[in-house]
């Protein structure tokens, strides 16, 4: 193997057979010590999330694989917390997509004149940002991605329809478990043409809410695993 990328949460290793494989760090964003999805940078390290995202992570690719929706997502090794996944290419130098289900974070930073945190965003509410830590990972549109050469339109149109149907897929599975999903961060790339969730689908990239309380990750990851 060896390490072609080193991020936040993963590190990125090359296999012989052409796919990629995904060590789970213990990393999580957010800022002085407290935990925030929609922050850019790491503000803590929680002992077993890595491991624990990862077994998240499993779950709902096997979800979504059910549901029909193809991801870069191959198999995994819980006990190595790694998991080995398809080729990929990013968009542009890479690309996070965000959906809303209700108005909080720093949607409410941008835009608290014109709605108030924790009013529902009917249907959801996709937003897309660059990857630029040094920018605070800066808003693009649609006509700015196709315009930039990132992407053509009908990407972009495929991407958001795969990010409102798996983030209502995952909201319903966790509505059953008793937990409001607020919002979800992702990450789309694209193999053989093709668009495709990549990276992770675990605790530390959403925001989660418990009988009007946020639930801290690692208490997410249990809840999910015990009830998934």
């Amino acid at each position: 193997m060896k390490k072609v990328y080193s991020g936040k949460t993963k590190d990125v290793f090359s296999l012989d057979n052409g796919n990629f494989m995904l060590k789970f760090k213990d990393d999580c964003t957010g800022k002085d010590g407290v935990f925030d999805p929609g922050e850019n940078t790491v503000g803590l390290s929680i002992e077993g999330i890595g491991k624990a995202n990862l077994e998240t992570s499993v779950y709902y690719f096997e979800l979504l694989k059910k549901a029909g929706i193809k991801t870069h997502y191959v198999g995994a090794d819980i006990e190595n917390a790694t998991m080995e996944v398809l080729p990929a290419t990013v968009f542009g130098k890479g690309l996070e997509v965000v959906c809303r289900l209700v108005a909080t974070g720093s949607f409410i930073r941008r835009y608290g004149d014109y709605i108030k945190d924790g009013t529902p965003l009917p249907g959801g509410y996709v937003e897309t940002t660059f990857k630029d830590d040094a920018k605070g990972d800066p808003l693009v549109t649609c006509d700015a991605l196709v315009a930039l050469g990132v992407m053509d339109e009908k990407m972009y149109l495929s991407l958001k329809e795969q990010t409102l149907r798996i983030t209502h897929l995952l909201a319903e599975d966790m509505k059953r478990m008793g937990l409001d999903l607020w919002d979800i961060k992702f990450e789309f790339g694209y193999n053989g043409g093709e668009v495709i969730l990549i990276d992770e689908i675990a605790s530390g990239n959403m925001r989660v809410y418990k009988d009007g309380k946020i639930v801290p990750p690692v208490e997410l990851t249990e809840i999910i695993l015990k009830n998934r």
